[in-house]
């Protein structure tokens, strides 16, 4: 196993498939425009790869301040493919995306899950994520 930070654009885009599994409608025309932009917002993405070199989990993240958080890591991102799960990959992401935001004065890491992915909400708190609030959108 290897994670790696993916940079180039045939790298984003061989993540492509796993990102699908979370965002089932993302197309590779409006996953190209979107990163785009999310990268010059400072979003970089993480990957994990098998022994056969293929990717079996990607973390996108980014760092930002506010007043709520101050400097704070948001994972945007964070996938195994489904044959993969329950083998510690999610673990092993958050582990290096939380370390780099560690290493970058973060003060906070935070994120969204939906209601539905009971699994990942169980990944968080066995990391010590806690609900402070609720997040909305309109």
């Amino acid at each position: 196993m290897q994670i790696v930070e993916l940079r180039s654009e045939a790298e984003h885009r061989e993540a492509l498939p796993i990102l699908r599994e979370l965002y089932p409608w993302l197309d590779e025309g409006r996953y190209a425009e979107l990163l785009a932009e999310m990268v010059d917002d400072g979003y970089r993405q993480f990957a994990l790869r098998n022994e056969a070199g293929e990717i079996v989990a990607v973390a996108g993240v980014a760092v930002h301040v506010n007043i709520y958080y101050g400097r704070y890591l948001y994972v945007y991102d964070l996938v195994v493919t489904e044959g993969e799960r329950s083998k510690g990959y999610g673990d092993l992401l958050m582990d290096q995306v939380e370390d780099i935001g560690r290493r970058e004065g973060c003060e906070t890491a935070a994120l969204a899950v939906s209601l539905d992915r009971e699994g990942a909400q169980r990944l968080y708190e066995r990391r010590g994520y806690l609900k402070p609030s609720y997040a909305m959108r309109k």
